[in-house]
């Protein structure tokens, strides 16, 4: 399910990109133009059916933190 909301959200209007990982804990990233659009995937119906059975069935807690992203860089030594 997280690679076909991975793939549903690149479609949506407004996406920028993500990050995720799957190795101890599950974790993606979402990357959105504005707060428009990230609500509107939040109302997406194929993203509420995949949160519902999400609740139900894989999960028993999780975080969503919504956060502005005001500068990145990034090092790499070789």
């Amino acid at each position: 399910m997280a690679k076909i909301m991975e793939d549903l959200a690149q479609e949506q209007p407004g996406f920028l990109g993500l990050e995720s990982t799957r190795a101890e804990i599950g974790i993606t990233v979402c990357y959105w133009e504005s707060l428009e659009s990230m609500a509107k995937w939040k109302e997406h119906t194929q993203h509420i059916t995949a949160q519902t059975k999400g609740r139900e069935d894989w999960r028993h807690q999780y975080s969503v933190r919504i956060c502005k992203v005001e500068r990145e860089y990034h090092f790499f030594k070789e």
